[in-house]
């Protein structure tokens, strides 16, 4: 059955439902018989059948020991996580440690001027800096 079908089956039976007090003796009675004859010629229920393979990687706990292979499959699994894991905990290191140096060779370059650092917070001072590259090029 369809969708539009179900929907249908759905509001013949709440309609039924609705004035079943309602209805005369010999309806009833043909309702009755229409639905035991329906339920007669209604197919039996098939058993669901599932496929099991015995390798997958929720399988019982008891062949975690058992199988040589369940180790391979669990280490496929596991390795590309660790080594994920410790490439992305490289490249925090390296990123830290290239801001920590960029950060140094400005302190560096800052420290080593011959202008006070107070110079560089002047306002005017920046200004000054940016009119001077707009010369330079």
């Amino acid at each position: 059955m369809n969708h539009k079908q179900i929907n249908f089956a759905f509001k013949v039976r709440h309609a039924l439902n609705e004035n079943l007090d309602h209805l005369p003796a010999p309806t009833a009675d043909r309702l009755a018989a229409a639905r035991k004859a329906a339920m007669a010629r209604k197919k039996k229920d098939a058993p669901t059948r599932v496929l099991a393979r015995q390798g997958v990687l929720a399988g019982d706990a008891g062949s975690f020991f058992g199988d040589r292979l369940s180790w391979l499959t669990r280490l496929g699994v596991a390795a590309p996580i660790l080594v994920g894991m410790l490439l992305l905990s490289g490249l925090y290191q390296y990123e830290q440690q290239h801001r920590i140096n960029d950060t140094a060779d400005i302190d560096a370059a800052v420290l080593s001027d011959e202008l006070p650092p107070s110079a560089y917070l002047d306002n005017g001072f920046s200004a000054y800096l940016a009119q001077q590259q707009q010369q330079d090029q």
